[in-house]
């Protein structure tokens, strides 16, 4: 069977699930939709994608895939009222691309392996943005024959796809990396707020530290919020406020000391406990420095290049 035979299944179309499906239905994939908001699909509906009512009407596909935003979001799209390994049959894979607990997906994996599905954690690292220009990249635990077999699948999604062992590792690895996107974003605040009070423009320090070795894919694509003070979602203060807790759960589990996590943790939670929680990016932590500092930011207006150039697809 060639990869694209492959019935795909996805649950959670979110900003980035939407997205996903998108390169999926692009790539020659047929993909069968859930979304606890039936409309929010009606525009991949458009683009030839299967809407379904209940999660458990894609238990016929080869893989599904989900894509949800809590723990207990993930139980209820799998063992609750409709849910996925509810009905007669299971898909031969599920894979979760959610940011979850390793305890939850450990949950999963036990009640897929029971029903004779085959379960991967396949988080990602990424935006909607970062999608576009082809620059996500994936964490895979679970069987290694069982991800050799969608691999090919995997590889649509964007950039690199990482294998890195079995059970639930990848949920560790995407909790790991998501506390070091908060520890980073508080650094690059607190510095950048340290600079403009001492008369340097925050667009003129963000291009020198970009240009340095200190610069990265992420610094360059946060620079336009940092400089100009757009701050439209692209992940919210409540969802890494969240992934500091399991961080921090996960540390307590392995008596890994992590200091300056915790004390990100607090500050991410003062944000988040001031109003910036669903509807502003997570990188309102540099208007939370300046208020401390005594600053009253205003945009800079100043023209810039995120890096995130959409990827020319063949």
């Amino acid at each position: 069977m060639s990869a694209t035979a492959l019935k795909i299944g996805w649950i959670g179309a979110g900003r980035m699930g939407a997205q996903l499906i998108v390169r999926l239905l692009d790539a020659g994939y047929e993909v069968s939709v859930y979304n606890r908001t039936a409309s929010k699909v009606a525009h991949l509906a458009e683009r030839g994608a299967r809407v379904v009512g209940t999660p458990v009407e894609l238990a016929d596909r080869d893989v599904v895939f989900a894509m949800v935003s809590t723990s207990r979001d993930l139980e209820a799209v799998m063992l609750g009222e409709g849910g996925l390994l509810t009905g007669a049959s299971s898909p031969r894979v599920i894979a979760d691309a959610s940011t979850v607990s390793a305890e939850a997906s450990a949950v999963i994996r036990e009640a897929a392996n029971a029903r004779g599905s085959d379960f991967l954690a396949t988080p990602v690292s990424g935006n909607p943005k970062v999608i576009a220009a082809g620059k996500l990249t994936v964490a895979v635990s679970g069987p290694r024959e069982v991800f050799d077999s969608i691999e090919p699948v995997l590889n649509v999604f964007g950039r690199a796809v990482t294998y890195v062992g079995d059970g639930e590792v990848a949920r560790l690895v995407k909790i790991a990396h998501n506390v070091m996107l908060g520890v980073v974003t508080q650094c690059l605040a607190e510095i950048t707020v340290l600079v403009e009070k001492g008369g340097v423009s925050r667009a003129d320090f963000l291009a020198f530290l970009n240009d340095s070795v200190m610069g990265s894919i992420f610094t360059q694509y946060k620079t336009p919020a940092f400089v100009n003070l757009d701050f439209t979602p692209t992940f919210t203060m409540d969802l890494l406020q969240k992934d500091f807790d399991l961080g921090l759960q996960a540390a307590n589990t392995l008596n890994a000391p992590m200091p300056i996590a915790s004390a990100t943790r607090q500050i991410v939670a003062q944000a988040a406990g001031a109003g910036r929680g669903l509807d502003e990016d997570f990188a309102t932590l540099l208007l939370e420095v300046a208020r401390g500092a005594g600053l009253d930011l205003t945009p800079e207006n100043v023209t810039i290049d995120d890096g995130l150039t959409p990827a020319v697809r063949s």
